[in-house]
């Protein structure tokens, strides 16, 4: 597998796995009233921005 598909895979797993926490969190937030413990949204944006250098490494 090329690098450049290497790292699009990576982006597509990050982009997932950020979409399924994001989604998880706001059905929490809408649903069952429950505000995210700021060490998660910490992690999340975390993630975030080690995918934005992955992306900004291409």
């Amino acid at each position: 597998m090329t690098d450049i598909r290497q790292k699009k895979e990576n982006v597509k797993l990050h982009l997932k796995d950020l979409r399924q926490n994001l989604k998880k969190m706001h059905l929490d937030v809408t649903e069952e009233l429950i505000l995210p413990q700021p060490d998660d949204v910490k992690k999340l944006m975390n993630q975030m921005d080690q995918l934005l250098k992955l992306i900004e490494s291409k």
